[in-house]
């Protein structure tokens, strides 16, 4: 009997899961505006390493002899990702990222070494999900006459409201 998670008959798919879009609603009789959705990229499976450790905590005598928590390595540099995508997440300022360019993720938020390994792989695709989206370069603008004018006189209002309270000058 092939052994593996239940409701998969014994396989394992490869790489990461993709996540199902959402049921489509009825359609509206405005026109429809375009979404921007990022890319999914699968994550080839064998450039992860994946290694079992013991979890940290509590969890009484079964936390001293049962390896169920994941410690999930990928190195940025060695991976098929895109030259773009890899530069985004070299840059990317989470500190899950090593100098090395090797991200390593421990999951230990489960009891089960499957759902922890499943955790540590959707974390790994949500961060590479985030170097995906290009960041629309910023616009600087200005304040408007309104607005400077409107901060210029609730500064001069405070300023009054705290002359008030002073103690009155005796002359």
């Amino acid at each position: 009997m092939p052994r593996g998670r239940p409701g998969t008959g014994g396989r394992r798919e490869r790489g990461i899961i993709v996540p199902v879009p959402a049921p489509r609603k009825a359609a509206s009789p405005l026109p429809r505006q375009p979404i921007f959705r990022p890319a999914v990229i699968a994550i080839p499976i064998d450039e992860i390493e994946i290694t079992a450790i013991r979890a940290q905590g509590a969890g009484g005598q079964n936390v001293n002899k049962v390896s169920n928590a994941v410690h999930l390595r990928f190195d940025i540099g060695a991976s098929s990702l895109a030259d773009d995508v890899k530069a985004r997440l070299l840059a990317h300022p989470d500190r899950r990222i090593s100098a090395d360019g090797v991200i390593v993720i421990k999951a230990q938020r489960y009891r089960s070494l499957e759902q922890n390994r499943d955790d540590a792989l959707a974390r790994l695709q949500a961060l590479v999900d985030t170097a995906t989206t290009v960041q629309a370069p910023r616009r600087p603008t200005r304040p408007t006459r309104s607005s400077q004018r409107r901060r210029v006189d609730e500064k001069v209002r405070r300023g009054e409201t705290k002359a008030g309270r002073r103690r009155p000058e005796h002359d």
